[in-house]
This record gives structure tokens, sequence and C-alpha cells, in this order.
């Protein structure tokens, strides 16, 4: 079987209230880029306005791709049309929050020092609830719809689903610290692990360098839901030029070895950031498993591309 000579995405029904939300971001984010280039001040070690930029950056790239997402599925578009819109209605709710909290010189996140802040917070926490639910019937109804090629709907459930993953992950960050809640401050929840939130970390990003930080593997996690179905495009396209990539069950093999090694780095980072270990610092036990993972994922890959190499010998013509 050969590769098919278009992507959905060119046909793909775009949800407009989305797509307004990633108008809205996209307005956004160069406002809180200005503040990080002219405000210089610094919330829990961090830069007052990173937090607004990259939420601002996260949803616009979030708001498209489930834009894309409900445009595959042929039925059940009513119901699909409404998870998007609750999506882009709560995820507006929680971007107001966050930048209104940054231009107060406020932290947004686990802030419960007034009743204020606790209610704002408590809003959040709901919003994103909804949106998980809401991802989690997007999901139920792509696992249902015919979506094609083998690959690209592997990619596109599979996409999904680690993303809800990586969403859930963020749970993981709302409970009180032991230090929390021996010497309260007003504060109940923490990115890191092993060390107080504000500590040095990665530029604009802002992870952990010294301990662990759920971040991390939330951030991967989510963003599998861009990684893979593009991994599947790109396949498509690389077949309408490499014979070797054509069959489809060398492309799904592919994509499956692409799933399969991104869990099992997420669940990598998850346990180390977990451990209190930055991953910037990882240590013997860990570069071992990811040296592991990387390898048996190239050892996939050669055996995938030997067999499907020998299938396009085995059909191809005698001269």
């Amino acid at each position: 079987m050969t590769a098919t000579t278009s992507f959905p995405a060119l046909q793909t029904r775009w949800h407009h209230p989305l797509l307004w939300l990633s108008l809205a971001m996209a307005a956004s984010a160069p406002v809180a880029l200005a503040g990080l280039v002219f405000d210089p001040r610094l919330l829990d070690g961090a830069p007052l306005w990173a937090k607004p930029f990259k939420f601002s950056t996260s949803i616009l790239i979030y708001a498209v791709t489930l834009s894309w997402l409900l445009g595959q599925l042929p039925r059940w578009r009513r119901l699909a049309w409404w998870a998007g819109t609750v999506s882009a209605v709560f995820l507006a709710v929680e971007m107001v929050i966050i930048g209104g909290a940054a231009a107060a010189g406020n932290t947004s996140h686990f802030n419960v020092s007034t009743p204020l802040a606790a209610g704002l917070w408590s809003v959040m926490a709901a919003s994103i609830v909804i949106v998980w639910l809401a991802a989690l019937l997007v999901a139920l109804l792509l696992f249902r719809a015919p979506l094609g090629d083998p690959a690209r709907s592997l990619s596109i459930r599979a996409g999904l689903v680690i993303a809800l993953i990586g969403m859930a992950l963020a749970f993981l960050m709302t409970g009180p610290t032991a230090d929390q809640l021996n010497n309260f401050q007003g504060i109940a929840g923490a990115h890191t692990v092993g060390l107080p939130d504000g500590g040095a970390g990665l530029p604009l990003l802002g992870w952990s360098t010294e301990a662990g930080d759920l971040r991390v593997p939330h951030f991967v996690g989510m963003h599998a839901l861009q990684i893979i179905p593009l991994a599947a495009v790109l396949l498509e396209l690389g077949a309408r030029r490499i014979t070797l990539l054509q069959p489809a069950a060398t492309r799904l093999g592919l994509l499956w070895i692409l799933v399969m090694s991104y869990l099992g780095a997420l669940a990598i980072l998850t346990v180390q950031a977990l451990a209190g270990q930055s991953v910037v610092r990882p240590d013997v036990a860990f570069t071992i498993w990811g040296v592991t993972l990387l390898a048996a994922a190239g050892l996939a890959v050669l055996v995938v591309l030997t067999r499907g190499r020998r299938g396009v010998v085995a059909v191809r013509p005698a001269a």
C-alpha cells in the first residue's frame, strides 16, 4: 500500500471558538513578552511575566491543535463543537486570572494567602479539570471515529491520550508540601520536588536545575498532542519521495516505536522529578535508563525498516 496523497488537515473543519482563542493568545503573548523585556520584577525567583508568556504560547498551540483534531471527526460534530467551546471558555478564564495576577504583581498558582486569591486559584483548578474532561471526551470520540490511514489514526489517538496523561500530571503539583504545612505562608502546592520553588532554573522555562521539577513531564506529556501527529505528517510527506516509507505497515511500525518511546521517556521524567532530581543533572541510573530506551528505539526502527525494505523488494515487478 502506498502513502496517501494528502493529509486530512487540508480538509479539516476548524473549530471557530478555539481559533478565536488562539488569536487572543497570539495577541497576549507579545504583551507578556514586552513585560519580560521592560518589567524587571521577579516573583518567586522568576520573571513576573514569564508565566503569562508561557501560558499564552501553550494555550495558543493547544487551541489550534484541538481545533484541528475536532475537524477530523466525521460524526458527533455537535458534541465535539461543545467540547471545544467549553475548552475555549475555561482556558480563557485561566489565562485572564494568570494575566491579572501578574499585572497585580501576585502569583496565581497555589496562592491561598487571601480569600480572593484562594477563590481565584479554585476557579483555575476547576477550569483545568473541565478542560481535561473535555479533552477526554474528544479522545473517546476519536477512538470511535474512522480516521483513515492506520499510522495517522494511531498518531492522533495516541498523541491525545499521552497529552491527557501529561495534563493529569499537573495534579501532582497541587498538594501542599511538608515544609508548607509546617510553616504555612499562604502557598499550597509546588512545581519543585526536594527544594522550595524559586531556585535556579532554566532560562524562560524556569525548570529547576537543582531539584526535581514536575513541570518537565507535564510539558513533555502535553506536547505529545503536537509531536506525534506531526511525525505522522512527516512520514506521509516522506513517503512521497522515499520508497521505503511507502508501505503503510512501515509507517505504522515507526509510529508505534515513537509512541512507546514517548511513553517510556515520560515515565522516566516523571520518576526522576518525583525523586527530586533535576532533568539537567541525571544520575547514573537515570542516564542508563535513558540510553537504554534510546538504544531500544533505534534497534526497533532498524528492524521495522529492514522488514519494510524486504516487503518493497518482494512486491517490485521483475524487469
